[in-house]
């Protein structure tokens, strides 16, 4: 009896490990298993084959051992990074948002340009947007209410009541969840110094960054890019205020390496001034802007031959430059000297940034659809400007860490960690390359294999997920 009691117990002990184990094999299965990839993480610098398990939108498990799950992938010989993250992003269509996906961009933020209306913008994209978004308040719209909507008011100059009425607008639209302030200074010449200071206190109060396109571009002084900087500079030391200062290889020009002498100099002294590149030699705009005032071929060192007419591709001369310019309409300039934006990519505090603006019938610059491809394959692969690892901090944790402070959703993005968000691009970084050419722009970039969106595939084996959209709303607390 003694002997049939013991080997009683060891048969329910049996089946309850048994059940035990079946239960926890349960409980351990994922939604999506990417299996055999090599994981790349640089915050915690893991760079090694492992199995990423994705449960409810959250990387749940990053493992030595195989894992079961719902859907597994095989990726191995492909890279598993987090989603990369673009901080200045003007194309917000679904058009320029799928071939962003395309290029491996999970978030794409407006926050150079930002918008005039906070929850207007927000609740226009909700339910419809393939990756996550969101934009800054815009110090131009608060500008253009403040002079009374006057086409002119880039021009002008504000009083202290008018500056007023913009710092009330900027403070409400920050209260609705704007990721910062974003300015163009170049494209508002009426804006004065005191008035960006006066924005720089108001932004230093709020707790948030100040997203800037520099007052000037160029090497004539006064007007030069390093005074532009030196303005920047002077204005978060005054205010205590963070800075961001967008694409340094088209606003610095020939004087990059004086500007992020300076950057680098600010930071080192304690000062939060920050900034961005793309790699491209050529930038965009509307050709009535203010940055192509007279003067501008002197500023930039450039002739009218350097300017494309963005519809057609015509180089303009003289004449057509300025019929185009008494039309309006969008523009490529080819300004940046190649060796200018190169260092900048180099620089181990420079991000990337596509600034890239919608397209329009097919036509637009190409850095909206290969920023990312362009980086990870010219100039990782095919020049060794930068190793694999550095490249995708400067496109995933760095822009994270540049809003987390106070968007608690970027603290778990750019990040291959348990607990983070299943924003995931997956590449092959033997054929990853850009396709979008200046003649073909909206070409998709190559080797981009799979692109998960809060644990939604948006590409799945190198194709748009076209009925996908898991894109959420990215909102300062």
């Amino acid at each position: 009896m003694k002997g049939f009691a013991m080997r009683y117990g060891t048969l329910i002990t049996a089946v309850a490990a048994f059940a035990a184990t079946g239960s926890e094999a349960t409980a351990q299965s994922y939604d999506i298993v990417l299996s055999g990839g090599r994981v790349m993480d640089p915050e915690s610098g893991l760079e090694a084959v492992r199995h990423v398990g994705i449960r409810d939108g959250t990387i749940a498990a990053i493992s030595e051992s195989p894992l079961d799950g719902a859907t597994v992938v095989d990726v191995a010989g492909l890279v598993v990074a987090p989603g990369f993250i673009d901080l200045h992003a003007h194309g917000q269509d679904l058009y320029s948002s799928q071939l962003q996906a395309r290029d491996g961009v999970t978030t794409a933020l407006e926050l150079e340009g930002g918008t005039g209306d906070v929850e207007e913008w927000y609740g226009s994209r909700e339910g419809k947007a393939v990756i996550h978004y969101g934009a800054t308040a815009s110090h131009g719209a608060a500008r253009r209410l403040a002079l009374g909507g006057r086409e002119e008011a880039v021009r002008l100059a504000a009083d202290l009541e008018q500056v007023a009425v913009m710092e009330n607008r900027l403070r409400d639209e920050l209260g609705r969840g704007a990721l910062g302030i974003g300015y163009g200074i170049q494209y508002t010449p009426g804006a004065r110094r005191e008035e960006i200071h006066r924005l720089f206190e108001l932004a230093a109060d709020e707790g948030v960054t100040n997203f800037v396109h520099i007052r000037y571009a160029g090497v004539v002084e006064p007007g030069s890019s390093i005074e532009a900087v030196h303005e920047m500079i002077a204005n978060a030391a005054g205010t205590g205020a963070s800075v961001h200062i967008v694409h340094l290889g088209s606003s610095g020009l020939h004087q990059v390496p004086s500007l992020l002498s300076m950057i680098e100099g600010a930071h080192e002294r304690g000062l939060d001034v920050t900034t961005e590149v793309y790699p491209y030699t050529a930038a965009s705009t509307d050709i009535r802007a203010a940055i192509f005032d007279p003067g501008w071929r002197e500023r930039f060192g450039s002739d009218y031959g350097d300017i494309e007419w963005g519809a057609t591709g015509e180089r303009l001369t003289e004449e057509t430059f300025n019929q185009r310019r008494a039309e309006g309409g969008r523009i490529i300039a080819h300004i940046i000297p190649q060796e200018m934006f190169e260092l900048a990519l180099a620089h181990p505090m420079v991000m990337v940034a596509s600034d890239g603006v919608p397209f329009v019938d097919g036509r637009g610059h190409p850095r909206g659809a290969g920023t990312f491809a362009r980086v990870l394959g010219r100039y990782v692969r095919e020049q060794g400007l930068l190793s694999l690892m550095d490249a995708l901090s400067k496109m995933t944790l760095m822009p994270a860490r540049r809003l987390e402070a106070y968007v608690p959703q970027m603290a778990d993005k750019g990040r291959i960690r348990v607990g983070a968000d299943a924003d995931i691009t997956v590449f092959d970084p033997d054929t990853v390359i850009d396709n979008a050419t200046f003649e073909a722009p909206t070409q998709p970039s190559s080797g981009i294999e799979h692109v998960i969106v809060g644990g939604t595939f948006v590409v799945r084996d190198a194709e748009l997920v076209e009925t996908a959209f898991p894109g959420q709303a990215i909102r300062r607390d």
